[in-house]
């Protein structure tokens, strides 16, 4: 599907959703003239049409729903101590600051992205090829890394981005802040890959950024690792984590802050359904705690680097 569709400068699923959008449209209105009257026969219509888009799901991309849990491909342990969890923040920590200290213009100011989207979407790819040398599984081929159509509705139902399983392309909602493109292009390439969990997908993303040759990339990546180590010390001690925040450039914080406000600017009464409904979908598809299986890339990454192999 990639080497199919990826020449293609724009999003074929985008348009893809938007005829399916427009059927249902016409299929409700003709039901409505219609009084939904003869049952017997759009009922099993209607079936039928649902179940060959699920077929096509699965086939094209929804199995990877099932695959082996990544902590058991890489032979690491799922759960993991406060006191692992503190010094791998600590790493992250060290290392952060000492990025932000070489990008910024003082530890007070915010790593500034000037790139272009493009450019952005072409940096994320030579990620990838840099990583491919140590990691094999991660080789992307078949480039369809595209922005998405529907960039404005998806920030104000609070996505970064996606990837269409019928098509396979990864769109990515480029309104977002500059400095978030890095980690969320890396993350839905890591969709196409195979990696359909969303935990698994962030410990990709931020494996690859981690490792770029690009310096602001690995900027991205450490400080995405740190945001949810930070969060998950936060709720098991507080203090440490009010304490081990001190210690950062304030610079670093003032990224995150700029992320935080554009969110804050489109937040709006519908945004909590779409989360439920896609919390849902995450729950359908064997991922039993839905969006907060999000938070287990912790245990992903506090176990990998734990391990002396692949010691920060």
């Amino acid at each position: 599907m990639r080497y199919s569709l990826g020449w293609i400068p724009f999003s074929i699923g985008d348009f893809l959703y938007a005829a399916l959008i427009i059927l249902l449209i016409l299929w409700l209105i003709r039901r409505l003239r219609h009084k939904f009257k003869n049952p017997k026969i759009w009922i099993p219509d209607a079936l039928a049409s649902l179940s060959i888009i699920y077929f096509c799901f699965h086939l094209f991309w929804g199995f990877n729903y099932y695959r082996l849990p990544l902590h058991e491909s890489l032979e690491i342990e799922n759960d993991y101590t406060t006191e692992k969890l503190i010094k791998l923040t600590e790493t992250l920590i060290s290392r952060s600051n000492k990025i932000h200290s070489e990008l910024a213009e003082n530890d007070s100011t915010k790593v500034d992205y000037q790139y272009t989207k493009n450019e952005l979407f072409n940096i994320t790819l030579e990620g990838y090829d840099h990583i491919e040398n140590e990691f094999p599984e991660l080789a992307y081929n078949g480039f369809a890394l595209k922005r998405s159509l529907y960039s404005l509705p998806l920030t104000y139902m609070g996505f970064n981005g996606y990837l269409n399983p019928l098509t396979n392309e990864a769109q990515v909602n480029t309104l977002i802040v500059p400095y978030k493109i890095p980690t969320t292009a890396s993350h839905e390439v890591g969709h196409q890959l195979g990696f359909a969990k969303e935990n698994e997908a962030n410990f990709i993303a931020c494996l690859v950024t981690m490792n770029h040759p690009n310096k602001k990339f690995r900027y991205s990546g450490y400080t995405f690792a740190l945001s949810y180590c930070l969060s998950e010390l936060y709720r098991r001690d507080q203090a440490k984590a009010e304490e081990l925040i001190a210690t950062m450039n304030v610079g670093i914080l003032e990224n995150y802050r700029e992320v935080d406000e554009f969110w804050r600017q489109h937040t709006n009464p519908f945004e909590p359904i779409f989360k439920a409904t896609y919390n849902r979908y995450l729950i359908v598809n064997n991922q039993s705690d839905g969006m907060k299986s999000y938070s287990y890339v912790v245990a992903l990454l506090v176990n990998y680097f734990d391990d002396t192999r692949n010691a920060l």
